[in-house]
């Protein structure tokens, strides 16, 4: 068994990974800026949690999983290289994990793609939970129903959302590889944009031993190779006779010309269409015999941040989404708008990085068709520098009516609560502190009433 310390533990990838070697019976300790709620399910495994860095934090015989956002002036970073300490990467523990769960006999299903992989590795891991068969999993995400984003068990299957943001996913050797879509995201990393990008998933496939990808994507069209393919039409595995409706989506799901199962899912929007049909591409392309699990998929309410009702007060609704892509903001609006009609959605976006505003910045205007109403707030930085001109003020001035709110997501609250009114339903949409949001509307509802 190891000894690990995380610098940053308290993010949803670094604190799943850590959870996932604490019940594999290593030895975890890690630091962050402040507490979460991700870090006391660690204490409660035994792993020592330290609030802040500082040297001192480092054990002298670990291994430091560190992420990107980890700089060189971190101080626990300088003092693990004075130790002469292994330093990975978090890809690099997944890696290893991976490795190491196939190497016991495990299969290795990777989902990927630009949008979707939590949602779809999730499901998975969802699913096969409920089935009984007690598979491993490392998600991007808290699974609502069994309130963990990572477990080790002992069943045949690890199931790992592999992220394509800073071309790491070339690491991995997985035994099935789902490519959701793939679309112009991360252009500070792919400098290229599609084509770096296609590049790194050509390589991504060549590694794995079956690929199941988007049959209807236009950007998973662009690579090279015979897949196994999904889709609404020309495709190995489709979803025939969609119906929509208040409580929920159901198909049938056709492999080639086989009927496999008629399937009902919670969730909204034809994106969750697709999500599903990779979910059980990959689970039969794995040799698991879906028709006892149907209800499963069902059971299934979405993963955290996604499309997620956080309260409910004065008649009105608030979700959090974790949309931050021009695609996904208008997949969720879509999906909004056919359970509660545009004339009630209430979109406050808050846009994440300003290089992905810069570089997106048409496709964003196009992504609020469907809202009846929009606010957009400050940029979320997330540690980078601004960019002249690329605010939150000028892009809420190409979006007709839309309104800009300035401040931090308590001020933002503040203010939006005296232009809501029951009926409303409110999203907010981004990858940063906007998640604070509906706590933070809930409190300003209260005082309001008070009054």
């Amino acid at each position: 068994m190891g000894t690990y310390h995380f610098i940053a533990i308290g993010g949803i990838g670094m604190s799943g990974l850590a959870k996932y070697l604490l019940e594999d019976g290593h030895t975890v300790s890690g630091s962050d800026i402040a507490d979460s709620k991700y870090l006391e399910p660690l204490r409660k495994l035994g792993a020592k949690i330290y609030i802040g860095h500082n040297a001192e934090n480092v054990p002298d015989n670990a291994i430091i999983i560190k992420s990107s956002a980890i700089k060189d002036i971190n101080p626990e970073l300088i003092r693990a290289k004075e130790l002469g300490l292994k330093i990975y990467h978090r890809s690099d523990l997944l890696e290893e994990i991976a490795k190491a769960s196939q190497n016991a006999g495990k299969c290795f299903i990777g989902f990927s793609g630009t949008h979707g992989k939590t949602t779809t590795s999730g499901l998975a891991s969802f699913v096969l939970e409920k089935a009984g068969l007690k598979p491993s999993f490392v998600d991007g995400g808290i699974i609502p129903e069994i309130n963990t984003n990572a477990q080790h068990k002992n069943g045949r299957y690890f199931i790992a959302e592999l992220d394509e943001s800073d071309g790491t996913i070339i690491k991995y050797y997985p035994d099935i590889l789902v490519i959701n879509n793939l679309e112009e995201d991360h252009l500070d990393f792919y400098k290229n944009g599609m084509e770096d990008l296609v590049k790194t998933f050509n390589q991504a496939a060549i590694q794995s031993k079956k690929v199941i990808l988007n049959a209807d994507n236009s950007g998973t069209a662009l690579l090279d190779g015979n897949f196994i393919t999904f889709g609404l039409r020309n495709a190995d595995y489709t979803a025939r006779n969609i119906i929509y409706s208040q409580d929920g989506t159901a198909f049938e799901v056709w492999h080639n010309d086989e009927k496999l199962i008629d399937i009902k899912i919670q969730l909204a929007g034809v994106h969750n269409v697709y999500n599903t049909l990779a979910v059980i591409s990959a689970l039969s392309e794995a040799g698991i015999c879906l028709q006892n699990m149907t209800d499963f998929f069902y059971e299934f309410s979405g993963m955290g941040r996604r499309f997620q009702k956080v309260c409910e007060f004065a008649g009105i609704k608030v979700y959090d989404d974790y949309a931050h892509h021009p695609t996904e903001i208008k997949a969720t609006l879509d999906a909004a708008a056919s359970k509660f009609g545009k004339e009630h959605i209430v979109a406050v976006f808050q846009p994440h990085r300003f290089s992905r505003l810069q570089s997106l910045w048409d496709e964003f205007k196009d992504a609020f068709g469907n809202a009846g109403q929009v606010y957009v707030t400050d940029v979320y930085a997330a540690s980078e520098t601004p960019i002249d001109g690329i605010n939150g003020e000028n892009f809420a001035k190409e979006i007709k009516g839309a309104e800009y709110i300035t401040g931090n997501m308590e001020e933002v609250a503040g203010r939006l609560i005296t232009k809501l009114k029951a009926g409303d339903v409110v999203i907010g949409l981004g990858a940063g502190s906007i998640t604070l949001l509906g706590k933070n509307l809930e409190k300003a509802g209260c005082i309001a009433s008070k009054r």
